[in-house]
């Protein structure tokens, strides 16, 4: 059993790298749906149910200081790469098509807790909350929202659990809609002139970022920990509220942080999805590590409240496609760009052209900028509705 924290770190390191080694190297069907970070999590989760290490002081204190120091420094980086200038540039019509895939997601969140909040535990907007996050950005956001919230490590296993099996399944849907593009567009009676204009001018602006180098990388790591340092400062000296607490404050200040930085020279600087990837996986891991299989005991109720959630997504896309005109592309894109991510809705972009691979990684972008607090927010909703 371990009882050094030193170690504990040393053994989640070893075990988020070896995954994301696998997952580089061996390019197995199995990463399809369920990437690395998800496996990580119930990998690591399995080593705790078991005890492979003791929750001591010395591992606590490591748990605690580096997830507080990390997670703004993780959330700035992740955000350096969203610059709204170029956002901005994809048309009103695409940056619409996204606003309203994000919209149906919180209404899907709320349409689904307003049908199951008796069934769930008091507290369980919040692991909602962190998943609404996830589903509008990123797994970064769901951890920044776990942070603010404080929402227990043992309730992110449902979080995770949704997150893995009902977006594979909602992977799988999109993609097999892909040849059935044009008749839907003609049922929609979409234009789709503009999607390969975008898609043209993206590839050109993406070749002109720098190259990742050792001075890069260690540059930006060094500024995400000063960003982090800020960050917990300046929660520190401003009001809190009963929703807007300390911790709240400080994913809020480093997520600003990210964006109006972003729009800086320092956005330039390639190396920062490294790093705040490498930062993400740990902090995974660490979540995972304070949690077991044992307090899983509802698992298919969450699994069916996700199901029920992309039901309601789906319907309103369909609708909001019919009613504004929109082509299968761009809902399906900007779904997945919510749901799944820069992971994911580049690939589902490049099923329908490789030229539109850029469209898909700005979408995604726009989600990371969002979804921290477009999160908050269904969160809050979902608070007063359980009259907690």
């Amino acid at each position: 059993m371990i009882e050094n924290g030193f170690v504990y770190v040393a053994v989640l390191m070893v075990t988020a790298a070896s995954l994301v080694f696998l997952e580089k190297k061996t390019h197995s069907k199995i990463f399809a749906y369920l990437p690395a970070i998800v496996i990580l999590y119930f990998v690591v989760m399995l080593f705790s149910t078991f005890g492979l290490w003791q929750k001591n002081a010395s591992i606590t204190n490591t748990y605690v200081a580096l997830k507080t120091n990390l997670l703004p420094a993780m959330i700035f980086l992740m955000l350096l790469s969203a610059d709204l200038r170029e956002i901005v540039k994809m048309g009103k019509k695409m940056l619409a098509t996204f606003f309203l895939a994000s919209f149906s997601i919180a209404i899907g969140f709320i349409g689904m807790f307003a049908l199951f909040q008796t069934y769930f535990p008091p507290e369980a907007w919040k692991p909602f909350a962190a998943l609404c996050g996830s589903w509008m950005g990123g797994t970064g956001n769901m951890i920044a929202i776990q942070g603010a919230l404080d929402v227990p490590d043992s309730a992110m296993g449902y979080t995770l659990l949704i997150d893995s099996i009902d977006y594979a399944l909602w992977v799988m849907i999109l993609l097999a809609l892909v040849p059935f593009a044009k008749r839907f567009n003609v049922w929609s009676k979409a234009d789709t002139s503009i999607i390969d204009e975008v898609g043209t001018r993206l590839i050109k602006k993406d070749a002109q970022k720098e190259s990742v180098d050792f001075p890069s990388v260690f540059f930006l790591l060094s500024v995400s920990l000063l960003v982090s340092t800020l960050s917990q400062y300046g929660a520190s000296v401003l009001p809190v509220t009963s929703f807007l607490d300390e911790q709240t404050w400080v994913i809020i200040i480093a997520t600003l942080g990210g964006i109006l930085l972003a729009m800086t020279p320092l956005a330039k600087i390639g190396g920062a999805d490294i790093v705040s990837n490498s930062m993400l996986y740990l902090i995974v891991a660490l979540i995972a590590s304070r949690a077991n299989f044992a307090e899983l005991t509802q698992a298919p109720l969450y699994i069916f409240a996700g199901v029920i959630v992309l039901a309601i997504h789906a319907t309103l896309m369909i609708l909001f496609a019919k009613l504004f005109k929109l082509d299968l592309f761009s809902i399906g894109v900007a779904s997945l760009a919510n749901i799944g991510g820069v992971a994911s809705a580049p690939i589902l972009a490049s099923a329908y052209s490789k030229a539109l691979i850029p469209i898909g990684v700005l979408m995604a972008m726009m989600g990371y900028i969002i979804g921290t607090f477009g999160g908050l927010m269904v969160g809050k909703i979902l608070e007063m509705m359980g009259g907690v």
